[in-house]
């Protein structure tokens, strides 16, 4: 098998030494290709060591500019420390190189949405959600910033398809019951909340939106 396949088996396992010592394998055999730079770097990032993962990331772009896997895995540590204009860059870069994947797209609109601009991010990540159809959190995230743009009715299409994905969405029907709210659709709003207060007992933000819309009931009547 190859190497660098056998490598993401054991990684994908949990078998961190071992998938180490493939990917090691692999770059002595072919020191030249940078796919198994970006695996062994991959590898590192997940257990923790991103210092010597980014070495690797930059090690398969000297080998090779137009690496696009490379970009993402950069712009993924930049993401998780909180630099994300640095993996805005990233991930804009793996784009111009080829890389179309719902990942990516994600992943560069959650940047955007991160650097304050939520309609910038909304083509970004509406692709990602046309790319990979069932990924709920891209969904999810879509239909956050389509509703604090103020495109609540595409909102609302988001979290139900959240739901129909995941029936036990606690979030999703959160923010079905405020987007309900803001329509002044004050039954389905109480519908929602109460779904996601019976999916998760302590959801705060649902109990006190829904105390907040029955307070506001009792004193109309």
């Amino acid at each position: 098998m190859d190497k660098n396949l056998k490598g993401i088996e054991l990684m994908q396992a949990g078998n961190w030494e071992e998938a180490a010592m493939a990917f090691n394998e692999a770059i002595e055999e072919n020191p030249g290709d940078p796919v198994a730079y970006i695996n062994f770097g991959n590898l590192l990032a997940v257990t923790g060591d991103e210092e010597r993962a980014f070495k690797f990331f930059q090690k398969a772009l000297e080998l090779d500019e137009n690496a696009a896997a490379a970009y993402y895995s950069i712009g993924a540590i930049h993401y998780n420390n909180s630099r994300f204009d640095q993996a805005k860059g990233m991930f804009e870069s793996a784009m111009k190189k080829g890389l179309d994947s719902s990942d990516n797209y994600f992943m560069l609109g959650m940047s955007v949405a991160q650097l304050g601009n939520k309609r910038l991010a909304l083509p970004y990540l509406q692709r990602s959600t046309e790319l990979a159809p069932d990924d709920v959190d891209a969904r999810f995230q879509y239909g956050l910033c389509l509703a604090e743009e103020g495109m609540i009715d595409l909102a609302i299409l988001q979290f139900e398809e959240c739901i129909r994905l995941v029936p036990d969405h606690a979030d999703g029907y959160y923010n079905l019951g405020v987007a309900f709210a803001f329509q002044e659709q004050t039954g389905k709003a109480l519908e929602m909340l109460n779904e996601a207060i019976r999916i998760d007992p302590g959801h705060e933000m649902a109990l006190s939106v829904k105390n907040f819309i029955e307070d506001a009931m009792n004193k109309e009547n």
